[in-house]
Formats: C-alpha cells, structure tokens, sequence
C-alpha cells in the first residue's frame, strides 16, 4: 500500500484534525431514499460486434466470457441486451433473422443465443433485453418501414420472445421498439396488447431508445404511458428533461458509451457511470459494446468494454473498462437502491451511494478530468477538477457501520503507470466518518460487501495476424453456429447449408439467403457481401466455388482489397471479379459495379457451380474460371489492401464452397 494511502486512512482515524480542509458530504438514509438501481450491462449486436467471440477455441472464449459476466471476477455485468437479428447491416455487420421469410421460422440463426445463455450459465439472475435494429423485408411489404402493419410486426418480435423461451429456456425480461428511429405509439400499443395476449405480461417495454421525446407523447396519452416500463435514452449525456422525469417511469441510458477502449474512454465510463444518475437519474447504463469482437477496421474498432477480435490467435485483451465496470457492479446487484444523498464533489468528480435495504452501503467516487473522460458523443462542456480532501459522514441507519472494503483505481496519466481494480487495506471509520485524499483521475469504491474479487486467468496467446493461407470447405454437417468462422456479413446473411440434392462434391455449402432488401437500419449495399481476413492484405489470390440460383439475373463475385465495410459498406473499393448467369463476367473497382476494369462473355448460367480465382499482385490483377485464364488487366491503385470477400450482385440466393486465399 503506498504512503499516501497510508496517510489518508491514518487521516480517517483522526479525521477532526483536517476537518477544516476537507470538504465534508453527508451519506444517509434519514429522510428516504432515491430510485431503485436497475444494473449496468453491456450490448452485443447493433451490429455484429460478437461477430468473431464465437470462433475463439477453448479455454480462451470460456474466460472472455468470465470476464465479461462471472459474478465477482471481472465486469460482472448485471445486464446483456442483444439484437434481435434482421437480415440488415446495423454497424458492424448484419445478424440473422429468426424469420427470413414470412412462413420460415429457426430459433437457432447466429449467435445471441448461445451468447445468452452463456450470460445466464455464470449468472442466472442476468437480465436479458431483446431490441430490433432492421427487419426482414416481406415485414415491410415493399416499404422501408416496419409500422404499416404494426400487429405483424409485433407477432414478429415476441415470437422471437417465445422461442427464447421454447428452444433454450431464455427469459427475455425486457423489449424494446427500433434503435435509434422513430417511435409509433399505435405499434408501442399493439406490442403491449400482443404481449399480455399470449401470457407475457412480465415483459416490459422499453422506448424509445433515441431521445427522450417519447415522455411528451407518454404524458399526452394514458394508454401509452400504460405500455411503456422504461424511459430509454441513448448517449444522453448525463442528462435528462423534465418530461421524462415527470412520468415517474424508470430512466434508464440504454445505449452509452460507443467509445475506444483505451483509458480515455475507462473514464469516460467511469464518470458516466457515476453521472448519469447524479445528473440524470437514470437508473441503468447499457455499454455500446460488449465486446469488440469484430475486424477492427470496421466502424468503431475496438469501443468494446474489452476486445477478443483474434479468434484465429486466441489472443484477447482485458481493457481497463472492465476493471471500472466493476467498482459498481461487483458491489451492487439490480434492486438495490440510490441513496438521495449523492452529487457532485467541491472541486470536481462525483459520488453515488446505493443500499441493499438490509444495511450494506457502497459508496462509488470518480474524479476523472475533462481530457481523460471525452466520450465519443456527445460533446463534453468543459469543466474543471483539482485534487481535494473529502470527508464522508454516515447517518441514519448507516451510522453503525464500522469498516469498509476500499477498491481503487489510478490512471496515472502522467507516469503511464495505472492501477486498476486494487484492493487496498479496510479503512476503520470513526464516529461514523472516513477521509480520502482523492487526485485526479481515480475511481474508488468503499463498501460492506466483502466478496469483491480481481479476476485472472494467465495471459492469453500473442496477438497474431490472420493466416496468411486459410481455406474453408464450409462441410460442417452439425454445425454450432449458423455461420461459418470468421466470415463478417456486411450485407445479407451467409449461412451453412446442405444441398441435398447435388450428389456430388457439394454437398455441404454456405449460402446466401436474404432474398428481399430488409427494411434498413443504415445503408445497406444492393449486392450482399461477406469479408474475411486482414485488412493490410495487398497482394492476394482469393478462389472459390460458387453456384448462382437466380436465372435471369443471377450474379456472384470474389473479391480482394474490400475497403469498406459496417454502415459504409456502399462505397466499398477493390477488386471485384463478377460472374453473371447471362453468360458474362465483369471486373470493377467498386461494389457497386459502376466502374468497370474489364468485361466480356465468360459462359456461365446459373445451377452450375464454377471455380472462380482472382490473383492481385500490385497494379495488375488476374482471374480464371474453372482453371482456364479468363482476364487480365492493370486495376487502380487505391485501395491498396483491404479484406477478402465473397457476395452476390442482389438480394438472391447463391452458393459457396471450396473458399481459400494466400496472401503474401
């Protein structure tokens, strides 16, 4: 323990004699107590941020999740809120619906469900939130747009409800409405009447997940007030308004944080952690994301709580928001309840105080500085906080509390030396007070709760580049998950299939199969594209089977050097060799096909497969068909490297086999 730690509980002892340097805050239950505490969670999808934990070989994605959810070893999250998969891009890639098309039904599409119940297997009081970001396209009858129908949209979502239910034993506690997009009261309604009428009662409803405007309609409108549990805002800066707090309802920061996990952006969480209570009374913070576990090239690298973006390694990294996570939640459980007696400290921070009701108290302080707690939105006003003495008094029903646990950490900015999650010696409290010297930029957490614990496995693998030579055959006849390894769907869903009816070597696929633009959560592409590898990749030869379904218009390409994808999939660059079932093939420099490099008849047609190899090697680029020279030509230089990728030219079905790239 370092000498000022010393001192500060040397202090805390003979607190009178400081007494007049310090400033002194009052911590009691005397004239009642605030809101309930909801927990603090993370969010996996919005889109694809989980994309790569699934492929992580044992014992490396048991601990990762560990970190993530195990009670008191690392984040122990209270809360996982997931994507209820539509077919769309939504970030960071597209998750799969549970109903592609309006009479198909598969309750076992992607990975939120095993993730969940990963979730509930280390913490069976998790609570479970489902929320849509796009929906598959028969749901908007030809418009971009899911209210049109609001009861086949709400039969839609609580059928994902249901089978989380009927096919693993999942209890989704609570739903929300369209991330981020305008709310419509008459489908918030119907969602509330459709959940009571097949038993769900117990399911709440969280709207609207954007702002806070929802509150006005809500005060206008009994009926809707009546349907909606909690008021949920993204990225609210710490703050609410005062129609939301004049609802009484539950507010909560549904979507925060968004933010490079570097430490930065652990104080930005530590001081939205504390603040989005004592100046917003929201009662549960929700991290955008879980995980960083998608290639960090995509939008929003690594604005994980930690990051396992190499299954291919096994490398992960604990990134220090675990560690802040975890001065709340391995000390507080949903139910407890905020003391009224929180704020903001004299010369900058703030503290929380929350009980359990039967006389535990923890205690949560953060002085993070303006420049070490920016998040990524919004923008932060401008503030100041020096080093202070604090002297905190227990009173009412806490003024008997003889010790606490101390947990603190120190970020230590200028020495580049920080300290995370330490626990330090009890400190004794005299006539009910204790004293910090607190400096900048340290979060600490005094408390009853004596079970608190530093988590760890041994180091993880090395960091690793993709393999340089990978190769996929997709024959997975009973395959865990629904897609194959490290394949990222940016637009349209790629799935593992059997085709029964080929009785020869391709038998076992992977097949493209939204057949219908979604209706949209960004701007997906107009052709379906899948990426894999790594992104520095430049000089490249990328082969594949592939078997266009669609005969009038059917298209499918390779491609190599992808510079884009996520939300900007778009304008994605390259070089794309396209095969066409009219019997032509195309070289372009853009997914959208608008600039050609070459083209002409290459003879192909549709329910037969060809092998199709592209090879880049600087300027100048190549492709064969079925072994046999096709084209060659010079391409632009930009983009210099970029992803691999499989796609179809549109929403259609297609097939895949035989995948394999060698990259220099």
């Amino acid at each position: 323990m370092c000498w000022r730690l010393s001192a500060v509980f040397v202090s805390a002892l003979l607190g009178s004699l400081r007494s007049s340097s310090a400033d002194s805050y009052v911590l009691s239950d005397d004239k009642g107590l605030g809101r309930d505490f909801d927990g603090i969670g993370g969010l996996s999808g919005g889109g694809a941020t989980s994309r790569l934990l699934v492929n992580y070989p044992e014992p490396y994605r048991s601990q990762i999740l560990d970190y993530l959810f195990k009670p008191n070893f690392g984040a122990s999250l209270h809360i996982l809120k997931v994507e209820i998969g539509g077919d769309g891009q939504t970030t960071d890639g597209t998750e799969p619906s549970h109903m592609h098309y309006e009479d198909d039904e598969n309750y076992f599409r992607g990975y939120e469900w095993w993730l969940m119940k990963e979730a509930k297997k280390r913490n069976p009081d998790i609570v479970l939130i489902g929320l849509p970001w796009s929906f598959p396209g028969w749901l908007g009858h030809g418009k971009d747009w899911p209210y049109d129908f609001p009861d086949v949209t709400a039969d839609y979502v609580v059928k994902w409800i249901i089978g989380a239910k009927k096919y693993h034993d999942l209890h989704i506690q609570y739903v929300g409405i369209w991330n981020e997009r305008n709310f419509d009261a008459k489908y918030i309604k119907v969602l509330r009447d459709t959940l009571d009428r097949v038993g769900l009662k117990g399911v709440g409803i969280i709207a609207a997940d954007g702002d806070w405007s929802i509150a006005n309609s809500m005060i206008s409108d009994p009926y809707l007030y009546n349907s909606v549990d909690v008021i949920g805002a993204h990225y609210p800066g710490t703050n609410t308004v005062p129609q939301a707090l004049k609802t009484l309802k539950k507010l909560w920061s549904s979507e925060d944080y968004s933010t490079f996990n570097d430490d930065v952006g652990a104080g930005c969480w530590a001081r939205i952690l504390n603040q989005n209570y004592v100046n917003g009374h929201m009662t549960s913070t929700i991290s955008w994301n879980l995980v960083a576990s998608y290639y960090e090239e995509l939008p929003f690298g690594r604005c994980g709580l930690m990051t396992a973006q190499e299954p291919w390694s096994g490398n992960y990294v604990v990134s220090h928001p675990i560690w802040i996570t975890a001065h709340t939640t391995q000390f507080t459980q949903p139910g407890w309840t905020y003391l009224q007696t929180v704020g903001h400290l004299a010369k900058g921070g703030s503290y929380v105080a929350l009980t359990d009701g039967k006389g535990n108290l923890t205690v949560v302080i953060e002085t993070m500085t303006h420049d070490h707690s920016v998040c990524i939105r919004p923008p932060l006003p401008a503030f100041n906080l020096t080093s202070q003495t604090a002297t905190f008094n227990l009173q009412g029903s806490f003024a008997s509390v003889k010790e606490l646990q101390v947990w603190r950490s120190q970020f230590n900015f200028k020495t580049q030396k920080p300290s995370f999650f330490e626990k330090l010696t009890a400190v004794k409290l005299v006539n009910g007070s204790f004293t910090l010297d607190l400096a900048e930029d340290e979060v600490y957490t005094l408390t009853t709760i004596t079970t608190g614990t530093k988590g760890s496995y041994a180091d993880p693998p090395p960091s690793a580049r993709f393999p340089k030579a990978y190769k996929d055959n997709f024959n997975a006849q009973d395959p865990p998950f629904s897609e194959a390894s490290n394949f990222a769907d940016q637009t349209g869903v790629f799935e593992y299939f059997m085709n029964t009816s080929d009785p020869g070597p391709h038998v076992f696929t992977m097949r493209q199969v939204v057949t219908q633009r979604p209706v949209t959560w960004t701007a997906d592409a107009d052709q379906t594209i899948s990426v894999i590898g790594d992104f520095q990749w430049k000089n490249l030869t990328v082969t594949c089977d592939a078997f266009m379904e669609n005969v009038k218009n059917g298209g499918v390409f390779i491609a190599a050097r992808v510079s884009k994808g996520g939300e900007e999939v778009r304008r994605a660059k390259g070089v794309f060799f396209w095969v066409f079932a009219n019997g032509t093939y195309s070289v372009t420099s853009d997914i959208g096909g608008q600039t050609v490099v070459t083209q002409g008849k290459s003879g192909t047609e549709a329910f037969t497969w060809y092998t199709l190899s592209l090879t880049v090697q600087g300027q100048k680029a190549s492709g064969t068909l079925n072994g046999k020279l096709l084209w060659t030509s010079s391409v632009p230089v930009e983009p210099p490297n970029g992803w691999a990728a499989i796609g179809t030219a549109s929403f259609e079905l297609a097939q895949f086999d035989n995948f394999s790239v060698v990259a220099e």
